[in-house]
């Protein structure tokens, strides 16, 4: 956010005198709550500016603000010199050394919606008529039907200065009140998007620049994860980094002031005579070296202006800075000269602002939900709430850490963020409101972690290192469509017809209850549901006939055990020939194989011990479902020579195959996958996007090999 702005009417003479008499009462009424607010928007502008620790959002700031310009348009009398309303920003913090600038760092009056906007086009309009109107004399002036205006992203970081002495940076002001700021210098030479010198042959002698500091969203997550390995406590938002950034005295953080970006806005001074735009000035800025935002356009009247705001919104999410709306300037100079300014804002620009993303509320209650993999996941039940431009009613808590981490308690005020259409998440805790709620008798919860499934009252579980507890009973309501779509699958059982729509007509119809139940189904019994006549249910039986003879690593990927894919499931079937052998194994004798580790021991170990998981089991096979043996490996002297012989190999990310395949040909070169990386791996092949498992195969000192590297070392080792 560039600046805290709000709307500013002109006053003229003293309607409170001249109108008919204001009661007395709410006169003094009036008088009360503007000072009230004039001192709580001073205290905020103070954090906001100066501290850069706001205590409220900004839709909450806009709405104290729009209440004092309203009471002190309805009352002139109560409009002081020193009022929030005629103030920019705040005075500039302790500590810093200060200069003036050379002109005043004004602020933005703000439309919040359409109708504001053309308000806004129309009243600037009319000025530039009537003056039109003056200079023509006798003759009246034809009404400006179109202004052109120039559209630029509204940034949500930290203005400042730059000022250029022929050509070379000199000196770097914060907005401080407009009229003096922080000399700031020294840190903004760190930013390394601010030339040194301008890249011209011909600078002006001087040269007032004017921007924003942002911190870009890759650098803030960058700079989080960061903080949080070394147990610092993170950034809350992009623009309190920014702008918090600027005003280090002591223990300066190098790395974060080379991760700001500087983005140009205005030439306050040097700006050659013959240009008539800012949307030409806006081109030479770009060509002196500075970064202009690229979403920047010029719009053909209202209309246009509007149509970009639009559109700019629909974009936002995908951005790679925040915004927090557009702001439009009339683009010709000599009509900007015209129009003037305010005490606090240029009569010739406004921020035309998004709906805000963020809002407080107060968290009612805290409900789990259990998705289709069997993941609980807190949810917030909010006080209904306006943000993003739809009511909130709900939140999205992450896991239990997240709730301890912000320490979240039923009956706390919380704020929230809507960003585009993402589910709402609860941003911070008002910490610094929980004397006043239990002073008025407000219980503070503490949320603990279901110990049973809300849906099937199955014991949950939670795996050492992991964040989510689950529901891990195979015949939780919730999850039966997933858990009956994945055994279905090519890698599972390998049921042909047997996809989502008609797991879900199954599931819908009551048909399929539980898991097992896909084998209890009958021709008569799946005929007339949609699209299943008589031949179709009868090819699908037919395929479930043919699933049920099946080995018992393909069962183990087809019951959905957590963390249990291909590779893991075969080591599971080398160690344990039946399926009662491991369920009667301990959670010691599955971590003792090689290439499974704890967490996938202590998985398979609690679906294994579950009452309910046992059940199901045992109806699989009472239903007709055969493990066939795995095949014997080929002995004696026919054994082709095995290239791979005593290699161990771990496969990570997305492969230009099937990773089976890939699997299968080591496998029949003589070597071995595991699932996990340990001084015993001799290699890693990594596809894409292959995760931490790169990373620990380096830590380890584990060659890491690309697929090409992988056919190599088989062909060399094969000669």
């Amino acid at each position: 956010m560039a600046a805290r702005s709000g709307k500013k009417k002109a006053v003229a003479g003293n309607p409170d005198e001249s109108a008919p008499a204001v009661a007395k009462a709410d006169l003094d009424a009036a008088r009360l709550r503007v000072a009230f607010l004039s001192d709580e928007l001073r205290r905020h502008d103070a954090l906001y500016y100066q501290d850069d620790a706001p205590e409220i959002t900004d839709a909450e700031y806009d709405v104290l603000r729009r209440e004092l310009i309203a009471l002190e348009t309805q009352h002139p009398s109560l409009v002081l010199p020193d009022s929030p309303t005629q103030q920019v920003g705040a005075k500039p913090a302790e500590g810093f050394e200060t200069a003036p600038h050379r002109s005043p760092m004004l602020s933005l009056d703000n439309a919040m919606n359409a109708d504001e906007m053309r308000a806004f086009d129309a009243r600037i309009r009319r000025m530039l008529t009537k003056e039109a109107d003056e200079e023509a004399g006798d003759e009246e002036a034809s009404p400006l039907a179109l202004l052109d205006y120039v559209a630029e992203p509204k940034l949500d970081g930290s203005g400042i200065e730059l000022i250029y002495e022929n050509g070379v940076f000199a000196q770097g002001l914060t907005r401080g009140d407009g009229q003096t700021g922080e000399d700031v210098t020294v840190n903004l030479e760190r930013v390394p998007s601010i030339p040194k010198r301008l890249a011209t042959d011909n600078p002006p002698p001087f040269a007032s620049v004017r921007g924003e500091i942002i911190l870009p969203l890759a650098a803030f997550e960058t700079l989080n994860r960061g903080r949080i390995a070394r147990d610092v406590r993170p950034f809350e938002n992009p623009r309190n980094a920014a702008a918090g950034s600027l005003r280090q005295i002591h223990d300066i953080d190098y790395e974060r002031l080379g991760s700001l970006e500087f983005r140009v806005y205005a030439l306050a001074e040097g700006r050659p005579d013959s240009f008539t735009s800012q949307s030409e000035t806006l081109e030479l800025l770009g060509q002196w070296g500075f970064i202009v935002s690229p979403e920047i356009g010029v719009c053909h009247g209202v209309d246009e202006a509007i149509a970009f705001h639009e559109d700019l919104l629909t974009k936002r999410g995908n951005l790679p800075v925040e915004i927090d709306g557009t702001v439009f300037k009339v683009d010709a100079l000599d009509q900007q000269a015209s129009l003037g300014t305010l005490a606090r804002a240029p009569r010739w620009a406004i921020a035309f602002k998004f709906p805000p993303e963020q809002a407080e509320t107060v968290l009612e209650a805290i409900e789990f939900q259990v998705g289709r993999t069997g993941a609980l996941t807190p949810v917030a039940r909010l006080a209904p709430v306006r943000v993003g431009g739809v009511t909130v009613s709900n939140a999205s808590l992450h896991n239990q850490d997240e709730i301890e981490r912000k320490d979240i308690r039923v009956g706390d005020r919380i704020v929230i963020q809507r960003a585009g259409d993402v589910i709402p998440q609860v941003v911070r805790v008002r910490i610094d409101r929980r004397a006043a709620a239990l002073a008025k008798g407000v219980v503070l919860e503490r949320c603990t972690l279901p110990t049973t499934c809300p849906v099937c009252d199955a014991a949950t579980v939670r795996l050492e290192g992991e964040a989510v507890t689950r529901c891990a009973n195979l015949e939780c309501p919730a999850q039966l469509k997933t858990n009956l779509t994945h055994l279905a699958s090519r890698n599972a059982l390998d049921v042909d017809g047997l996809g989502q729509k008609l797991v879900d007509q199954l599931v819908e119809a009551g048909l399929v209850k539980r898991l097992s139940d896909v084998f209890a189904l009958d021709e008569e019994g799946v005929t007339g549901l949609e699209r299943m006549g008589s031949k179709s249910a009868q090819n699908l039986i037919a395929a479930l006939e043919r699933a049920r003879k099946t080995t018992l690593p393909r069962l183990l990927i087809a019951l959905g055990i957590r963390h249990v894919g291909e590779t893991i499931a075969e080591l599971l079937a080398e160690r344990f020939s039946t399926l009662d052998e491991l369920v009667s194994a301990t959670q010691e004798d599955i971590a003792a194989i090689e290439g499974i580790g704890p967490t996938i021991a202590e998985s398979v170990s609690l679906f294994t011990a579950d009452p309910n998981n046992r059940a199901e089991l045992a109806r699989f096979l009472e239903l007709g479902v055969e493990l066939e043996a795995a095949p014997e490996k080929p002995t004696g002297e026919a054994v082709a020579p095995q290239s791979l012989e005593g290699l161990t190999f771990v496969l990570t990310g997305t492969m230009s195959r099937a990773r089976g395949e890939i699997k299968a040909e080591i496998v029949a070169a003589g070597g071995k996958v595991t699932g996990s990386v340990s001084k015993k791996t001799n290699y890693v092949v990594a596809g894409e996007d292959p995760g931490s498992k790169v990373k620990k195969a380096g830590d380890l000192g584990v060659t890491v090999l690309d697929e090409a590297g992988l056919m190599t070392l088989m062909e060399t080792a094969s000669d």
